[in-house]
């Protein structure tokens, strides 16, 4: 098995990479072919995470528990409060150490910069392939370190999980060098070795994580993620069925990106039903925004986007009507969601409250998932934010 890092923390989501499940982004909905969705740098409440996937041969398990969990992960980030503030949440993915990609550029390639829109790394994640190849990470530490946006701000969040199962120390790269950079930098860099703890340890995993002022974990990379049924998860589904509703897709590409945001509902509910109502959760969090396509998000930023939107742009459901209609829709359909999202929110309560009765019963060796979150929560802490269902 070859190696996979998740630069800054957190995705994931399980189930078959075949190209008839894994639906993709369509071309007239993208934007910038990096995401790079990134945050004004005068907000210094924020978490960054990168995440530097592994898609070599014997990778998927650990892919799998990727896509697994993570609805999951973002999730845990949404509870996080910073002096009663709700962070920026900003996410990278990177894959290396697959035979397709480029041997000049070591095997490394940047799927997304770090991006608020969740839907595209939900949709890079599940169009990830395996293939054979050369994994060195040092070298890709040393990419995330160097080529992302960091914030400057001390009050900022940002983490490094790498994860896999190869000695520590391949490649010409040092992974010494690399860390110190990082930690110079204030980024944590965390370390997931995929087998025996020992192993881990012996290879050189432990000491990244050590040199990188993060943790150290082992799991077991081809363990199923266990999914918990509640007694909440179809009230949720419905929720999500009716807050999709309220979107209103303005642009070129509006019509496109409403279709895609049901695609990756879509895509969650190949890997369970329990994972897609993970997704609808993450949807009614003030993470989950849209305002570079939805008329209703990009109203609550932006007091005057109404008038500064032309006829032409206007959403086709919204095309025809005076001013005084168009507010009123809008209006309405922001009220409507903030309405769904709030019982989202509150069935999520009670449906963690469940789940977490039910895992006192079960085997709690930790997935992919539990690592990241456990260790999110904990580095949390030293920075001064809180968690807050």
């Amino acid at each position: 098995m070859k190696t996979i890092l998740l630069a800054g923390a957190l995705l994931l989501t399980s189930g078959i990479f075949t190209r008839c499940t894994a639906h993709t982004r369509p071309e007239s909905a993208a934007t910038d072919p990096q995401g790079d969705h990134h945050a004004p740098d005068t907000d210094n409440t924020r978490v960054q995470v990168a995440l530097l996937l592994d898609t070599s041969n014997s990778m998927d398990g650990l892919i799998d528990q990727a896509k697994s969990r993570l609805w999951n992960i973002v999730n845990t980030l949404t509870t996080l409060k910073y002096k009663g503030k709700t962070p920026v949440v900003e996410i990278a993915l990177y894959e290396y150490g697959n035979d397709g990609l480029s041997g000049e550029s070591g095997y490394i390639r940047q799927l997304t910069a770090l991006t608020t829109d969740l839907d595209l790394i939900s949709e890079k994640l599940f169009s990830l392939r395996t293939n054979g190849g050369n994994e060195y990470c040092g070298a890709v530490i040393g990419q995330a370190v160097k080529k992302l946006r960091w914030s400057n701000n001390s009050t900022a969040m940002k983490l490094v999980y790498i994860a896999g199962n190869e000695p520590f120390d391949q490649g010409n790269v040092s992974y010494k060098e690399m860390i110190s950079d990082a930690v110079a930098h204030d980024i944590y860099i965390n370390t997931i070795f995929c087998g025996n703890r020992e192993e881990g340890i012996d290879t050189y995993w432990k000491d990244g994580a050590e040199r990188g002022k993060g943790k150290y974990f082992n799991i077991d990379s081809d363990r199923k993620v266990r999914f918990i049924e509640t007694p909440y998860d179809k009230r949720i589904e419905a929720c999500n069925e009716k807050v999709n509703k309220t979107y209103l897709g303005y642009g070129t590409a509006g019509s496109a990106r409403k279709s895609y945001q049901e695609l990756q509902d879509a895509n969650a509910r190949t890997v369970s039903a329990a994972n897609y109502t993970e997704r609808a959760v993450s949807k009614s969090k003030a993470m989950y925004k849209n305002a570079e396509w939805d008329l209703v998000d990009k109203v609550k930023d932006d007091k005057r986007a109404l008038e500064k939107l032309s006829p032409e742009d206007m959403p086709g459901e919204l095309k025809g009507k005076n001013k005084a209609e168009i507010a009123a829709i809008v209006a309405g359909k922001a009220k409507e969601r903030e309405a769904l999202q709030k019982e989202i929110a509150q069935l999520a309560r009670e449906r963690q409250a469940y789940i977490d009765e039910a895992m006192k019963k079960e085997d709690t060796k930790d997935d992919l998932g539990a690592a990241i979150s456990n260790t999110i929560l904990e580095l949390a802490r030293t920075k001064g934010y809180v968690a807050v269902q």
